[in-house]
Order: structure tokens, then C-alpha cells, then sequence
């Protein structure tokens, strides 16, 4: 038993080792898609800005599109989760939209190089499906189902509200508008989908609900301050 201890001791010292490694590399990789957009990239852009070999970078990943697909699918997901969590209790599926969608936004503001790098790569369906493929779908039929909002296409309905996501970031991030901007474009969306006026007077009026940042957009920052 007591050869054993050491030789734990190492296998979790090396575990914690290729983690730290592994989140150099997606935090270089949110700052680098960021800068560049997602067609734009090389293997050298990641390895300069993470200050790993080539070797290390094709020990945990084979490309870049792979790279991307790593950083949408744990960011999102988990950024995501954690405001279904928060907006999980609300009933009214309009309130839910709102809030969820202002705490997306609200979150990517405060966060500018993650909300750079959304902006750059888009809101991918492919690695945030519980936004686009579960939670919008769910509440925006629920509020059709009970009269709170009225429309015609639950794609475009969707793909309406995403659109309101992407650039209500961009704008603010780029000092074009102020931090309330996303409301404004926020209750015009709604509006078109037949959201009663006093429905978005009452939502405009709420402060938004904190919430838990998620540990992989904490220990990111973590390790781009240890980069830089």
C-alpha cells in the first residue's frame, strides 16, 4: 500500500496536468476564432497563441474544425444548462424566453472574448442543440399553445429569436449600443410573434436573475489570464 500512494499521486498530478493543457489550448482557441472567424485558421494560429508543440496540440485534437466543435459544444452547453437551471421554475414560456435569452446575451457581454467568438462562429446548432433543438422549440409552442404569442412558422419564429441573440452581442460588443440594447431588440422580436404589449412592458421592467458562471467559461479565463 504504501508503493501504491506515489504512484497515485503521479497519475493525478498527470491528469491534472493534460487538463490544464487541454484548456490552454480552448481558451487560445476563443480568442483565436474570435480574431479570425472559423475559415480563417491554421494549426500554427492555436499552437503560438496556447505555447504548445505541434505535438502536444495533435495529442488532443486532429484539427481545427475539431478544435471548434470542442469549444462551441462545452461553452454553449454548458452556459446554456446552466440558464435552463435558472429559468427552469418560471412558468409563463414567454418570461422564459426573455430571460433565458437576455441571460445569454448578458453573459456573453460580460465575457467579451467568448462573446466575440460567438459572434465570429455563430450559434452553432450543431454543438448548442439544447437551445436550438429543445428549449426555444419547447417554450415558443408552449406560448403558442396558450395564446401568448401568435405565429405561423416555428422555424422562422426561432431562427428570428437567434438572429435577436447574435447581433444584440455583437452590437454591444462592438460600442455601438449601450448594455439595455438587447432588450429593445429583444421585445421587437417578441412583438412580431404576437407577444401581448403589456406582457413586454411587465418582462422589461424585471431585473435579470444571476446566475452560476459555468466552471469550463471560469477555468477558460483562468487560463488566459495564466497565458497572458
Amino acid at each position: 500500500m504504501s508503493e501504491a500512494a506515489p504512484e497515485d499521486h503521479r497519475v493525478r498530478t498527470g491528469a491534472v496536468r493534460r487538463e490544464a493543457t487541454r484548456r490552454k489550448l480552448l481558451s487560445a482557441a476563443v480568442e483565436v476564432f474570435a480574431q479570425k472567424g472559423p475559415d480563417g485558421v491554421s494549426i500554427d494560429d492555436f499552437l503560438a497563441a496556447a505555447g504548445v508543440a505541434r505535438g502536444t496540440f495533435y495529442n488532443y485534437f486532429k484539427t481545427t474544425s475539431e478544435l471548434l466543435d470542442a469549444v462551441t459544444a462545452e461553452l454553449n452547453d454548458e452556459v446554456i444548462l446552466a440558464i435552463e437551471h435558472c429559468v427552469e421554475k418560471i412558468d409563463n414560456p414567454v418570461e422564459r424566453v426573455w430571460t433565458g435569452c437576455l441571460i445569454f446575451v448578458h453573459v456573453a457581454v460580460m465575457h467579451p472574448a467568448w462573446g466575440a467568438f460567438i459572434t465570429r462562429t455563430g450559434v452553432r446548432e450543431a454543438a448548442s442543440g439544447r437551445l436550438t433543438d429543445i428549449y426555444l422549440p419547447r417554450d415558443l409552442a408552449t406560448a403558442q399553445e396558450r395564446g401568448m404569442a401568435k405565429y405561423t412558422n416555428a422555424r422562422a419564429a426561432k431562427d428570428l429569436l437567434l438572429g435577436a441573440i447574435h447581433q444584440s452581442i455583437e452590437t454591444v460588443l462592438s460600442g455601438a449600443a449601450s448594455a439595455e440594447h438587447p432588450r429593445a431588440v429583444l421585445r421587437l422580436a417578441l412583438g412580431a410573434l404576437g407577444v401581448a404589449r403589456a406582457t413586454l412592458d411587465r418582462l422589461g421592467k424585471q431585473p435579470l436573475p444571476a446566475i452560476e458562471l459555468p466552471e469550463g467559461l471560469k477555468s477558460l479565463e483562468a487560463a488566459a489570464g495564466q497565458t497572458g
